[in-house]
């Protein structure tokens, strides 16, 4: 029996995994795009690599918020006057904020990817700009908890805008430039953060300039089109009753797909809660625990973070010739060796060990989300992402929630963040279950439940 349908519709001799002939054409190389990051595939047209310029701005976006939170931690704990294991509570209430993105996910499945995508951006953009201006605990916990919200479902939305827009053959290669150009957020926030103690307001200034994305609005509105899929799948909504447009997705997801979406929910959580604790808790141990200083922190993320991009588009090169599952399942389950070689090994370790951190950090949450984006219709597609984000979310929580529980009884960190990043062996197991995708039409891989 085949409970996730990881062999439906498919025939024995059909290989999932699509080549592209070499004499198709390439796309021009955009200005934005590196050279390091690779050739651009044939098959692809200019309109195709837009798309995915644009809508990397939401994960660098993403990306700054959430390694500003990792690695200005210590600074605004000791602002706050929280403990560690206070401070840990807290970024599992501040993880639930994504929660309300799971309500507004589903919308895009009515009223438009682009729409909730602009919401998305605007909020995320406000609420990261305010919490710099938070003066207690819990004025910054109610600010970081919304802004959350928006973050999950500008990125969650973009995957969706992604896989929609470019062909099966290269969806891979476009996930993992999202990844790719994600991770610069990653770098711009450890490049400020290198001046934190002589930055005007301190860590509040990192999170002011979360205000970039509402002065580039104009550029959001213009760039990012609606996508065939939602056009000709709302043709067909059209004479729905509003009340249809808005429960309509989650009951079409948990009523036709049952195995997968349960499949979906447990490789998000256990994933989420071994990988969120391992990479937020990193920068306030290496300060108060190896004697780091800020810069010395900003500079490895800077330095190998970057080198750490390059695996990105690779990773996503890979997912289209090998398959999903594969990678996604070596990423998934390589976490916790390389979590434990960035605690436990030695000192001189942790930044070349920071690469493949980053990668498989990044990389991993990529093609979960990606994953989860091929498995399941038009009309319920943003729904799934917003599934696999509320177990994402819940499954962060409770992975803070067992390290400061761990904190508090072996009062050892590393300790608590490596056992607890183990739990990403059984995301691992669970995605190796779930139908294969790779070189698939987005319709072609839905099949009854599976």
């Amino acid at each position: 029996m085949d409970p996730c349908g990881a062999n439906e519709g498919l025939k024995a001799d059909e290989d999932p995994v699509r080549v592209v002939p070499d004499e198709l054409p390439r796309a021009r190389r955009p200005w934005w795009l590196p050279h390091f990051l690779g050739r651009m595939p044939r098959g692809l047209e200019d309109r195709h690599v837009a798309v995915v310029g644009i809508v990397s701005l939401a994960f660098l976006f993403e990306n700054y918020d959430l390694s500003m939170l990792s690695a200005a931690l210590k600074q605004i704990r000791e602002s706050y006057g929280q403990s560690p294991a206070e401070m840990t509570s807290l970024l599992a209430w501040i993880r639930l904020g994504a929660i309300p993105a799971f309500l507004l996910l589903p919308l895009a499945d009515r009223v438009g990817r682009r729409r909730v995508f602009l919401v998305a951006i605007a909020g995320m953009s406000i609420g990261t700009f305010v919490s710099g201006l938070a003066q207690t605990p819990l004025q910054f916990v109610v600010a970081q908890t919304l802004t959350r919200g928006f973050l999950v479902a500008a990125t969650a939305t973009a995957v969706v805008l992604v896989a929609e827009a470019l062909p099966a053959a290269h969806r891979g290669w476009g996930i993992g430039i999202l990844g790719a150009i994600g991770t610069v957020g990653f770098g711009l926030s450890a490049l400020l953060y290198a001046f934190v103690d002589r930055l005007p307001f301190g860590w509040r200034f990192l999170y002011l300039v979360g205000i970039v994305p509402i002065l580039l609005f104009g550029r959001f509105r213009s760039g990012v089109a609606e996508t065939e899929h939602f056009r000709t799948r709302q043709a067909v909504r059209a004479a729905e009753s509003a009340w249809s447009r808005i429960t309509g997705p989650m009951r079409e997801l948990v009523r036709d797909h049952p195995m997968r979406s349960l499949a979906v929910a447990a490789m998000a959580a256990s994933v989420s809660a071994a990988t969120a604790p391992a990479f937020n808790l990193m920068s306030d141990y290496v300060q108060s625990n190896r004697g780091w200083e800020p810069s010395s922190y900003s500079l490895m993320a800077i330095v190998a973070g970057g080198l750490g991009t390059i695996g990105n588009p690779a990773m996503g090169f890979a997912a289209d010739r090998l398959g999903r599952r594969p990678v996604a399942m070596v990423a998934f389950g390589g976490f916790p060796f390389v979590a434990w070689a960035m605690y436990f090994g030695p000192g001189e370790w942790v930044p070349f060990v920071w690469v493949p951190f980053i990668f498989l950090l990044t990389g991993g949450n990529v093609l979960m989300r990606v994953v989860t984006s091929e498995l399941f219709p038009t009309s319920s597609r943003n729904t799934a992402m917003g599934w696999e984000t509320l177990h994402e979310t819940l499954g962060a929580a409770v992975g803070f929630t067992a390290v400061g529980i761990l904190v508090d009884e072996t009062g050892d960190v590393a300790l608590a963040a490596v056992a607890v990043s183990t739990v990403a062996l059984f995301g691992a197991v669970i995605v190796w279950l779930l139908p294969e995708t790779a070189g698939r039409e987005l319709e072609a891989s839905v099949h009854g439940d599976g």
